[in-house]
């Protein structure tokens, strides 16, 4: 026991009031994070069940399944829903092979790493350029140089510019998962360097590609200021080849048309709850997607 007080006693006090300190210093920044979280929570459960409060009861099934008409004053979604899907379909039809093929050659087979460093580089700047940039970009390329007019056909190619950094990027660094053992071991079986990427390298890199592409889907859903200059405004109901090249509205852009120009509010809200439920289950199924081809 005299030992023990003997060996408090010998501890400085400038050193004991530095412990107090920091801990002090421990515990309001532990505080400060703690409240930082609890409030994005609290503002981001405000956002969306402000969102669901506002814009659930205006949901039908007639909104849904139908078309607006000035002669019958009826208001529907139906050809927005519609379009949306159809510009996933070509958007993710021609990104998803371009940018799977390009992280594969970047990965595995060029040769020059100033020039892969140089295309990473710029990959990562495009993912921060404002969407509207992209929608000014393609309505200047698709429908001004190639002469293509407004609808699904240009707004799908104005999002494979956008999206493709992201696509080729995220599947670059699920390729570099892949442990380099696999590779020699394959080569050293015998196989080609193809049949070595096909067999071996991109079953393992799999989980990563498919979230990738999920969230590029969602960030398509979510995407208008790039489709008002080249998908135009239209809320006719017409089918895909019709669609290709006339002026076709997804969600996002019906959502600015009724909130802004018609006034709708309530529709506008209506189409908010669904564009939060559809990325919140393309976010899901990101994360579900992950999980299970991780297992397989």
């Amino acid at each position: 026991m005299e030992n023990a007080a003997v060996s408090r006693a010998a501890i400085p006090e400038s050193r004991t009031s530095g412990f107090s300190r920091r801990k002090l210093w421990n515990q309001g920044a532990r505080c400060l994070i703690w409240a930082s979280a609890i409030f994005t929570c609290l503002l981001l459960a405000f956002i969306i069940g402000y969102i669901f409060y506002r814009g659930v009861p205006y949901l039908s099934w007639e909104l849904l399944t139908s078309q607006s008409s000035y002669v019958k004053k009826t208001i529907g979604i139906l050809p927005n829903l519609l379009n949306t899907l159809y510009i996933i379909v070509v958007a993710m039809a021609v990104v998803l092979p371009l940018g799977t093929g390009a992280a594969i050659y970047l990965t595995e087979y060029a040769s020059n790493k100033k020039l892969v460093n140089l295309i990473e580089f710029a990959a990562e700047a495009l993912t921060g350029i404002p969407s509207i940039i992209f929608g000014l970009a393609g309505m200047v390329l698709f429908s001004e140089m190639f002469g293509l007019k407004q609808g699904i056909l240009a707004g799908g190619l104005t999002l494979v510019m956008m999206i493709l950094p992201v696509i080729v990027r995220t599947t670059q660094e699920s390729l570099k998962t892949v442990p380099n053992a696999y590779r020699e071991g394959a080569l050293a079986m015998g196989a080609s360097k193809w049949h070595m990427v096909r067999t071996v390298v991109l079953p393992n890199a799999i989980d990563g590609i498919v979230t990738g592409c999920i969230l590029s889907v969602g960030r398509i859903v979510g995407e208008s200021a790039a489709l008002l200059f080249t998908a135009g405004f239209g809320l006719v109901l017409n089918d895909f080849i019709t669609a290709l090249e006339s002026s076709s509205a997804t969600l996002t852009v019906a959502l600015y048309v009724y909130a802004s120009e018609r006034g709708e509010t309530s529709v506008a809200f209506a189409i908010a709850v669904i564009l939060m439920t559809l990325t919140l289950l393309l976010n899901f199924s990101a994360n579900m997607a992950a999980k299970k081809l991780k297992n397989v």
